[in-house]
């Protein structure tokens, strides 16, 4: 499935639903507004990308759009550390704003990134789920297995994240 201009404008509202939902969970960063969040994650993405269907690009959207919260909040906290006065850019200067909510947000990521080390289908319905939205039957869709599948994964998912917590 190819995103042009038209399918574009129909998948649009879905895309702003992801990218305030993805800046709540991120404890709404002021680095980017809900429009700047979803233009960083399509130059990502790439327009010459070709996806299986809607719930797939939308998952891969939402996915995209976290490593660019990922990344801003690692930004924030490489500058954070640095100290002392320095040259920013543009961007950076805004990012130096944002709420200080990064640790837990670089925490999630990592332990994410871990979880998708040691089963990456767990990682996508955590994905799909937490950073998506997506209920347990579009979840189901996006990644090609049944709804109990999804049930299940989660409940492992939430239960391996919750003793990496307590850890």
């Amino acid at each position: 499935m190819q995103i042009d201009r038209l399918s574009l404008e129909h998948i649009y509202p879905e895309l702003r639903r992801l990218a305030r939902r993805q800046r709540r969970q991120a404890g709404r960063p002021t680095a980017f507004e809900t429009t700047e969040l979803i233009h960083e994650a399509w130059m990502r993405l790439g327009e010459g990308a070709d996806w299986a269907d809607r719930s797939h690009y939308l998952a891969t959207a939402a996915r995209a759009m976290r490593f660019v919260l990922i990344d801003a909040a690692r930004t924030r906290a490489r500058l954070k550390r640095m100290g002392g006065l320095q040259r920013v850019s543009m961007p950076e200067s805004r990012l130096l704003s944002a709420p200080v909510l990064d640790d837990r947000l670089i925490a999630l990521d990592d332990l994410l990134s871990r979880l998708d080390e040691r089963d990456p289908r767990l990682a996508a319905v955590v994905e799909c789920r937490f950073f998506a939205g997506y209920s347990v039957e579009e979840t189901a869709q996006a990644l090609g297995v049944n709804d109990r599948t999804v049930r299940r994964d989660w409940v492992k998912a939430k239960a391996w994240l919750t003793r990496e917590l307590i850890a």
